[in-house]
């Protein structure tokens, strides 16, 4: 049987029909949302012990380009000054409102009390009278009443001629039996804090050159990056964004009110079809009564597009009024993206004034490493690299006029609020040699930045992270706060290319193909794993299988194979919980391959499907990835652009993370006990990482558990070796031994 088996897959290594296909999808979670920022109405099943807030009320302007985060966060507590409590009870009389006692519970259905005649074998009933009852809906507030007919809930049995007490029976679980829930309330005060909501996403990812950092993405999504109606074809109002309520009673038309802000469909997100929108509606306060004021259709990508709009109906001119967004289309995905950015409403404006001078980053940094978003530690430590000679600047000119720019731009490298090194590109540089920024102009442009230094290598530990910040300058009045964008350089035990965030899902069709990734590394090493990061997409590739394969390079194409897994224990896709989480895939049997300076690592797949890994589309290394779709032979460079998000994961002092060695791993910054621990375990975090997530792995890498509480219920996990990782961190892996 055995023999049998291999041969059977032999053969369908060679001999399966080919079927070439490369595909790239939609996700259909957002992994950077793990959960709802607060909402200003409670959607629990009960309302007991919830919050509901009153917002406050802001004045003019309203203006916000979201390169910061201006949503309201709704973390009151219970004790907190100002906040107060009432307690309602669900069942009340209706002539008095005086809550029924805790005693008293009733039924919609007919009840009765039976007499039952011995003579004659008969008996009668005679229904209950009915009492009027107030029923409050407790599955939302403010609370809804309805007053019901109700029965008392039992049935009275009784027997002439017998000497004996009636029966009583009473009516199981019945339908209305009282209940109370306490209301607590809390009145927002934050001038700062200009939205109601986080239904829609504010990131720096799905724009395709945006006018500064940060825009809003309205798709299917949810507040905790689930489709609204997953699994279906629906389309419908998904996300909303709300502002606060803002004071116009002091204004007339002849204020000039205008309310500008900038749209883009698609982006690097999914094409709305026609059919989808993007709306904008303004509150009337005294109306009570939300009207369409603009929209626009689903369409492909194009530049940000102005859209200014006066205000001169006298029914907004009043305190309280709002304004919001929604989008209309499909609610199973992040799926039909629009962005917009600098949302502005102010007075004294005209129909020319459409313009936002302002002088901004367009992208975030990224890396200064030479190809990688991160690479070993031990690696970098012998054999320092110098910093990038491609360094990208994109930089946008919001002013109405051309702009000289001779101010330089500014970099600093701290560690733990440690300053290790500055250096700054002249303001000509930034825009290839052009004094004068022009007019609403993007300016994209690459400099070396190599003779800049390196990162320092004597520091200590298995781990490094570096906190990377440029600021610019300009002579010009501007906002500052996009003016400056910053971001960590990661040193763990794994090359990577991407920035953590996929926009996409990719991969190879068609049974048998294969995909791979070149990576050229700092010095030959011994590989023990690869890190993926699939993502959810149209169609469920949980349970399609998978062998990890590790090629050497020949003329730049996978070559001789080093590794692949034994076909008779095959992976699946496993998903990580949130932005940035890599789920470990080891070696068997805890082996280690060895590779030479550049190789090739990915998989064989054994069915058909794509299997969904995640494409970074902001950082472009496509001429990284390969694929081929016949057993090998021919391999292709991937059509899309954007970053691979797998990892190989190198031998180094980490690798106690599989007890490949047994030095220590944690630094003695933090700690979980107890180790060896039988039902649950706690992590004594620094304050500098309170609040964190926290993963627990098996000794697979199959991630366990993942939340940011530091206490971890380990009862229903089997004895063995665990780990612990803070992937927000430069903290090292943690070993918990799980002995009951």
């Amino acid at each position: 049987m055995t023999r049998f088996i291999f041969t059977f897959f032999a053969s369908l290594s060679i001999s399966a029909l080919w079927s070439q296909g490369f595909e790239m999808g939609p996700i259909y979670r957002n992994f950077e949302l793990g959960t709802s920022k607060g909402q200003l109405k409670s959607t629990l099943n009960t309302i007991d012990s919830t919050f509901y807030y009153t917002s406050d009320t802001l004045n003019l302007p309203f203006f916000d380009e979201f390169s910061t985060d201006k949503f309201q966060q709704y973390n009151a507590q219970f004790n907190d000054p100002g906040v107060t409590s009432t307690l309602y009870f669900q069942l009340l009389d209706p002539n008095t409102l005086v809550p029924f006692t805790a005693a008293q519970s009733f039924t919609d259905q007919a009840t009765f009390r039976r007499t039952f005649d011995q003579t004659t074998s008969t008996f009668t009933d005679s229904i209950f009278a009915t009492t009027a009852v107030k029923v409050a809906d407790f599955s939302a507030f403010p609370l809804s009443y309805q007053t019901l007919s109700l029965y008392p809930p039992y049935y009275i049995y009784d027997t002439i001629g017998v000497v004996d007490t009636p029966d009583t029976v009473w009516v199981q679980n019945p339908s209305f039996v009282q209940d109370s829930a306490r209301i607590f309330f809390a009145t927002l005060n934050d001038p700062n804090a200009l939205w109601l909501d986080a239904h829609a996403y504010r990131n720096n990812r799905f724009a395709v050159n945006p006018r500064s950092l940060g825009v809003v993405t309205f798709d299917g999504l949810d507040a905790s990056g689930f489709p609204y109606a997953i699994g279906t074809t629906f389309t419908n109002t998904a996300d909303y964004l709300h502002s606060k309520p803002l004071d116009l009673s002091a204004y007339t038309a002849a204020d000039s009110l205008y309310f500008s802000f900038l749209v883009q469909p698609e982006g690097l997100g999914d094409v709305p079809e026609a059919t989808d929108s993007l709306r904008l509606e303004f509150y009337a306060k005294d109306l009570g009564q939300w009207f369409h004021v603009w929209a626009t259709a689903g369409d492909t990508t194009a530049p940000f597009k102005v859209v200014h709009i006066p205000v001169k109906d006298a029914k907004y001119f009043k305190r309280g009024f709002q304004f919001r967004f929604s989008n209309y289309g499909a609610l199973s995905g992040a799926l039909d993206h629009f962005h917009i950015d600098y949302v502005h409403l102010r007075t004294q404006s005209n129909l020319a004034d459409t313009l936002f001078k302002d002088f901004a980053w367009v992208y975030p940094m990224n890396t200064l490493l030479q190809d990688y978003t991160a690479v070993p530690w031990d690696h970098y430590k012998n054999t320092p690299k110098p910093f990038r000679n491609d360094f990208p600047v994109v930089l946008h000119n919001g002013s109405s006029t051309p702009e000289n720019n001779q101010f330089p731009a500014q970099f600093t490298i701290d560690q733990a609020g440690n300053q290790l090194g500055q250096f700054s590109l002249a303001g000509s540089q930034l825009s290839n040699g052009d004094l004068n920024y022009e007019p609403s102009t993007t300016y994209a442009s690459t400099h070396n930045i190599s003779a800049s230094g390196s990162f320092p290598t004597s520091a200590g530990g298995n781990e490094q992270a570096f906190r990377v910040s440029g600021t610019l300058n300009v002579q010009f009045p501007n906002l500052a706060l996009n003016d400056t964008t910053s971001f960590y350089q990661p040193f763990f035990n794994f090359y990577s290319y991407d920035d953590g965030s996929a926009e996409a899902a990719f991969g190879p069709t068609g049974a048998q193909s294969r995909l791979a990734v070149q990576f050229d590394a700092y010095e030959a090493d011994s590989l023990i794993g690869v890190s993926f990061h699939f993502v959810p997409s149209v169609i469920d590739v949980s349970s399609k299988l998978f062998l990890i394969s590790v090629w050497s390079n020949e003329n730049g194409h996978p070559g001789t194979l080093l590794y692949e897994d034994d076909v008779f224990f095959p992976r699946t896709p496993l998903y990580g919980d949130e932005r940035g989480i890599f789920v470990p895939y080891y070696f068997s049997d805890t082996q280690k391959v060895s590779v030479a300076s550049s190789f090739f690592i990915g998989w064989r797949q054994l069915d058909a499907e794509r299997l969904n890994l995640g494409l970074d589309r902001n950082i472009d290394q496509s001429d990284k990835i390969q694929y081929s779709v016949d057993g090998g032979f021919n391999w292709y460079t991937s059509p899309y652009q954007g970053a691979a998000m797998l990892h190989p994961i190198f031998s180094t002092a980490l690798d106690a993370s599989l007890g490949f060695s047994n030095e220590t791993i944690a630094p003695a910054t933090w700690t979980v006990f107890p180790n060896p621990g039988q039902n649950e375990v706690h992590v004594d975090l620094p304050v500098a990482y309170q609040g964190k997530q926290i993963i627990l792995l098996d000794a697979m890498g199959k991630i366990q558990a993942s939340q940011t509480d530091r206490t971890f219920d380990i009862s229903m996990l089997p004895n063995g070796v665990y780990f612990l990782r803070c992937p927000e961190s430069t903290l090292g892996t943690l070993k918990l031994i799980i002995n009951k």
